[in-house]
């Protein structure tokens, strides 16, 4: 039993090489692939495409910008000397003539004093003048006085009089300078800030506040020179957040005529009815400036590969009997809406391939989903082809 045993097995692995060429032959005489039965190719992977459209795209710049008051007051001292109070706060609202801050006016007010008593003693010489020349007068007439004497005490009382009526305009000259010392409001409005302090020595040129109207700006826009020749009234500008939301739209109200030497910008100006106090001055904001616009095409955000820093696309190409993925380099503008704006690389009509691109290479056969015009108000729907 044992032994017919071990024949058998014998028998069986003496069988094997020749049943293993057998079932070899049989298998190559089947030709499959993933391709489907006698496709002899790679399988097409489903992708969905969508058809790269033109359409209008506005050319637009964003520059910084800064937002002032159009009825802004900078406030400087018409004196010098050192700032010993201040009597209103940042952000408070004043009045016409308001007192803002004060300056020392001891040293004035001491001028002024000593004027006054120059003054005062010109006033008794310009008396004593006035008596001796009518006391010439009468002299004359009694024939007592020389012509001579009577002019010489004629020209003393002019000459005394001119010199009280020079000092008389000194004092009020320092008068009115002395009300310099105390700085007010010129006109009603928000107090800005205040950069000096109690104790700091100003002069004519330092900046001591400014008082701002409410609600009324203007967006002021440095645009570079080489970009100034396009530069003109009216053109559209939108003002933007730090997240991109636009806070205001508007347009080019005024266009310096001469360049910033330091910068080698035109300034530019925007008018901004700020209706609700949404902006406030000295808020820096992003102004997007409309230079026109033109047709170009787009292509979605999603379909973009990021590859060492360039962009790329794949897109369906149709190449002998079947259809390809072709692998294209893009240069690409700005963003509008979902989309890129395409500067080079495709053309209004192309394939975009928008789904499975992490798994394509270039030159893989693909078959095309074609998702309609979603842009056009289309719903989800797709062709197949």
């Amino acid at each position: 039993m044992r032994n017919k045993r071990q024949r058998r097995t014998l028998m069986l692995l003496a069988a094997a090489p020749l049943l293993a060429v057998i079932f070899g032959a049989g298998g190559c005489g089947q030709k499959t692939s993933a391709g489907g039965p006698g496709s002899g190719g790679a399988m097409a992977m489903p992708v969905q495409v969508e058809i790269a459209q033109s359409i209008r795209i506005p050319d637009t710049t964003e520059y910084l910008s800064v937002l002032k008051s159009r009825q802004s007051a900078m406030i400087n001292p018409q004196v010098e000397g050192q700032v010993t109070k201040i009597f209103v706060r940042s952000g408070d609202e004043v009045r016409a003539g308001t007192p803002l801050l004060q300056i020392d006016p001891l040293k004035q007010e001491a001028t002024l004093s000593s004027q006054q008593a120059t003054l005062a003693a010109q006033q008794a010489n310009l008396r004593l003048s006035q008596i001796s020349l009518e006391r010439a007068q009468k002299l004359f007439a009694a024939q007592v006085i020389s012509k001579q004497d009577f002019d010489n005490a004629q020209s003393s009382y002019e000459a005394a009089a001119a010199q009280m009526k020079a000092l008389s305009d000194q004092v009020e000259q320092q008068k009115v300078e002395l009300h310099y010392y105390k700085v007010s409001a010129p006109a009603n409005g928000i107090v800005g800030d205040i950069p000096v302090h109690v104790g700091d020595r100003v002069t004519v040129s330092t900046l001591l506040t400014t008082v701002d109207l409410p609600g009324a700006l203007e967006a002021y826009i440095y645009v570079p020179a080489d970009r100034a020749k396009d530069l003109k009234l009216g053109l559209p500008v939108r003002l933007l957040d730090e997240n991109g939301n636009s806070v205001s739209d508007t347009h080019i109200t005024f266009v310096s005529p001469q360049v910033e030497t330091d910068t080698q910008t035109v300034l530019a100006k925007a008018d901004i009815a700020n209706a609700r106090d949404k902006l406030r001055i000295a808020q820096q904001v992003r102004a997007q400036v409309t230079w026109g616009s033109h047709d170009g095409p787009v292509v979605p955000v999603l379909a973009v590969l990021r590859i060492n820093g360039q962009a790329f696309v794949f897109v369906a190409v149709h190449e002998g009997n079947g259809t390809v993925a072709r692998q294209r380099l893009l240069k690409l503008g700005d963003t509008t809406g979902n989309d890129y704006v395409v500067l080079d690389g495709l053309k209004a009509g192309d394939h975009v391939i928008i789904s499975g691109t992490q798994f394509l290479q270039d030159g893989a056969p693909v078959m095309e989903q074609i998702q309609k015009d979603v842009k056009q108000g289309d719903g989800n729907s797709a062709a197949t082809r």
